[in-house]
């Protein structure tokens, strides 16, 4: 299965191309609120919703937490990840299986030819598993009950 196949099974929010951005500029508490209102556990650091500067996730504002309880009054770019792995949508589902587990990470934005066009979590891949082992199983069972 193709990364471009588990975008477009994605139900789209309101945000263009379905991934939420923020600015660099923008503050923590902009942030919070942000992942809060469109529940999802990431967002991409972006100024003009086109490339990716980086990306933020809860993981990000937990652990500079721990470390200075003033993260709140800071700016996006003070805690965000600068280096951001990404994929293509033509890449593979277990290519991307493989990166995320390898670099420990649960969100990768989609990019092609340097645009943002969508963000893949753990949970889009967990569902698109299970989705392909459900239809083998129903189709070994077809089988066997067939014969």
């Amino acid at each position: 299965m193709k990364i471009v196949e588990v975008l477009n099974a994605k139900p789209q929010p309101e945000a263009e191309r379905g991934v939420v951005t923020i600015t660099p500029d923008a503050g923590v508490r902009e942030l919070l609120a942000l992942l809060a209102e469109h529940n999802v556990g990431a967002l991409i650091v972006s100024t003009d919703g086109e490339t990716v500067e980086g990306i933020v996730s809860e993981r990000d504002v937990v652990r500079h937490l721990h470390h200075d309880g003033t993260v709140v009054n800071n700016t996006v770019r003070a805690i965000m990840t600068e280096v951001v792995e990404t994929t293509a949508p033509d890449s593979t589902l277990d290519e991307l299986m493989e990166v995320m587990t390898r670099r420990r990470i649960r969100h990768v934005p989609v990019v092609q030819d340097g645009v943002l066009v969508g963000i893949v979590s753990i949970g889009d891949v967990v569902k698109h598993k299970m989705s392909q082992l459900e239809f083998e199983r129903d189709q070994l069972d077809s089988y066997v009950h067939q014969t």
